[in-house]
């Protein structure tokens, strides 16, 4: 019994630690300048006022192959389209009107190899991916403005239309954090 509670205790200080801290729920999120697939910036969040924004942020490779087990279940929820003749009578789609990027972020180190690990990027991306790929090489870390605990874990923020953090989360996909991710965006 003891090793139980103290194994929930572990995994639930873990999801803490991970988790930015709240006090950047509420907050305008940052200005990042960065670049999308086609060489030209989008400047967040002034650039994706007027609708919900998801961003989806990874600091290394670590990252980046956790943000992996995202990308099929947001591109059902946002990218892609349900064929109506395809779909049976309990399939339930929504079309979402938001703004939805996945941004690797280049700082420090990374930024001297980030001309070739964006070509890599590139070529293991889905064309139909594109649209919602951006790249940030500049010196600004956002650590302390997003308070990112650990470089190893994709970060996830939802923007409200006036570009607030309206909430966040980070790691690996799991079905609850979409549905909160979801639950944001539909109560609006």
């Amino acid at each position: 019994m003891k090793k139980i509670i103290f194994a929930l205790i572990a995994v639930a200080a873990i999801s803490v630690a991970l988790t930015p801290k709240a006090g950047v729920v509420g907050t305008l999120f940052p200005e990042m300048i960065c670049e999308n697939y086609n060489g030209e910036d989008l400047n967040l969040p002034k650039d994706t006022k007027g609708k919900y924004t998801l961003l989806a942020i990874a600091f290394s490779n670590s990252a980046e192959d956790d943000l992996k087990t995202w990308i099929k279940p947001i591109y059902n929820k946002f990218i892609g389209k349900v064929d109506a003749s395809q779909a049976d009578v309990f399939d339930v789609h929504v079309d979402y009107d938001v703004n939805l990027y996945f941004v690797p972020m280049f700082t420090g180190f990374n930024k001297l190899a980030s001309k070739s690990s964006k070509d890599k990027i590139k070529e293991r991306t889905d064309k139909e991916l594109y649209p919602y790929l951006l790249f940030y090489d500049g010196g600004k870390t956002y650590k302390e403005e997003l308070d990112f605990k650990k470089r190893d874990v994709p970060y996830f923020f939802v923007l409200d239309k006036a570009g607030k953090v309206v909430y966040t989360t980070s790691g690996k996909y799991d079905d609850n954090k979409l549905e909160k991710i979801l639950d944001i965006i539909e109560e609006n």
